[in-house]
């Protein structure tokens, strides 16, 4: 702990973030780092707790509380605010495959645990890990590190977002022969096609991802298991399979009209605008354009919100987000108190450029969607909705109701739906022959073994949808138990 009362003389600084009426005109990340000196002033506020409930990393009522890879934060703190990066930069690694990342799109439940958060703004930890990272690329200490003897096992990890890269990184360190299968056209799986440009910059994500391929990993991209190389085949060529699949079956709405031209799944909106940009820069016209449009998303999570700045960023005429949920309040309330996650109201980057741009919040709360109403040439036109009360039985849990009377009609050309995913997609799974539970492989945390011999699986595809840092923490966890079945005892932590 560098400065005992650093946390009682400096305060937050809030992160700095390009002028939302520029961002909006280009596709660039929205954010940008820290000085040194201003980092060195965060830092210095970590009161290096004696139980440091930032990288504790568990779950509290369904969410998520601490850092799930739990990184050393405390440490790289203090080394930050001495100005001591490289040796901050050899902390951060030893639990973070992938600091570039998680500084920059995972939602940091480290700070809403930070003791700090008690009373005051937490540390600006997210911040700060991006700064790290970044610095490590930019002066070259990241450089490839090639495993001084291989062991002659071979293993393929089918999927290649957070999960299985982690996993590929852990047992190609340990010295085995690695191949990572992606069906589409580049590595990278969430992070590459899940998340928008302007929330992480391809070239990161490239950028790793030719550093493992230096590593000696190998990367099958366009090719599908289970259809371009059989389950047999994978199998006999390799010693053990991980499947790092994700949770990509999306959440459907079954209501009238659904069919209508013009709706469309969140993922595939983010998925075909990223692929065009990269391609093309949007002269293949390979995307769905929402330009002149009213546009409506269904869902108030983080990916609705994605197709918000989006949609923006291809100047709609108008957007909306639905949410089932009523605002969040101003503070935490009694039932959500630290170190759980902070269940309160923000303005996130989405918002916060739609408020420049058209002078309000997209958002609607408590608002259900009963139909979808399409023209004569079967396009969506207009969404009909009513608005829902949230009330409590007599047990305690949460119902809601409607609200007669508030029925309202909005126009729409384009409507995506983000209102999350049911688990992972079944046909791989069935020519494995692994058990299933849920629309998830079966597998105990941990263990990550399935029923088959010789398969396991780690990530969303395992727990469901969750977070990059969950994805990273069981792609580690993962490697280690298939680096001790193949080799009796294991190398990794």
């Amino acid at each position: 702990m560098g400065k005992a009362t650093g946390f009682m003389e400096y305060n937050r600084e809030k992160p700095i973030e390009r002028n939302p009426h520029l961002r909006i005109k280009d596709w660039k990340e929205y954010s940008a780092p820290f000085s040194d000196e201003a980092l060195s002033r965060q830092g210095a506020r970590c009161m290096d707790c004696g139980t440091p409930f930032c990288h504790m990393g568990m779950e509290l009522k369904g969410t998520t509380t601490g850092c799930p890879i739990h990184n050393l934060i405390p440490e790289w703190n203090d080394l930050v605010y001495r100005g001591r990066w490289k040796e901050a930069l050899e902390r951060l690694l030893k639990t973070n495959n992938f600091p570039e990342f998680t500084g920059r799109v995972c939602p940091a439940p480290c700070e809403g645990s930070c003791t700090l958060a008690i009373s005051d703004p937490s540390v600006a930890i997210k911040n700060i890990e991006r700064t790290i990272i970044d610095k490590g690329f930019e002066n070259g200490w990241i450089t490839p590190r090639i495993p001084g003897r291989r062991t002659g096992k071979k293993v393929a990890i089918i999927g290649s977002g957070p999960a299985g890269l982690a996993s590929a990184d852990q047992l190609n360190q340990a010295g085995h022969s690695v191949t990572v299968y992606e069906r589409a056209d580049r590595p990278g799986g969430l992070l590459m096609y899940g998340i928008p440009n302007m929330k992480l910059e391809k070239e990161i994500v490239e950028r790793r991802i030719s550093l493992l391929t230096e590593e000696g990993i190998a990367f099958v991209t366009n090719t599908e298991v289970g259809k371009d190389i059989s389950v047999e085949e994978l199998r006999n060529k390799h010693d053990a399979v991980i499947l790092c699949t994700g949770a990509q079956k999306q959440r459907d709405l079954h209501i009238e009209g659904r069919e209508a031209t013009g709706v469309h799944f969140a993922m595939d909106y983010l998925g075909q605008t990223t692929k065009s940009l990269l391609d093309s820069n949007f002269e293949d016209g390979n995307f769905i354009n929402t330009a002149g449009k009213d546009v409506i998303v269904i869902g108030g999570g983080d990916t609705g919100a994605d197709c918000v700045a989006t949609a923006l960023r291809q100047n709609c005429r108008s957007v909306v987000q639905f949410g089932k949920h009523p605002q969040a309040p101003e503070q935490r309330t009694a039932d959500n108190m630290w170190p759980a996650y902070p269940n309160i109201f923000t303005l996130d980057y989405a918002y916060e450029e739609a408020q420049a741009k058209t002078g309000t919040d997209p958002r609607q709360y408590s608002i259900q969607t009963k139909k979808l109403v399409k023209n004569e040439n079967g396009e969506v036109m207009e969404l009909h909705t009513i608005q829902m009360e949230r009330l409590r039985d007599e047990e305690g849990s949460f119902y809601f109701k409607e609200i007669p009377g508030s029925e309202k009609i909005w126009p729409a050309q384009h409507v995506f739906i983000a209102i999350g995913f049911e688990g992972t997609e079944l046909s791989l799974l069935r020519q494995f022959g692994v058990e299933t539970v849920r629309n998830k492989v079966k597998a105990e945390y941990g263990d990550f073994k399935t029923n088959v011999e010789g398969v396991f699986t780690a990530g969303d595809a395992r727990r469901g949808q969750s977070l990059i840092v969950w994805a990273i923490n069981e792609g580690r966890e993962a490697a280690r138990e298939v680096d001790r079945y193949l080799m009796g005892s294991t190398v990794l932590l």
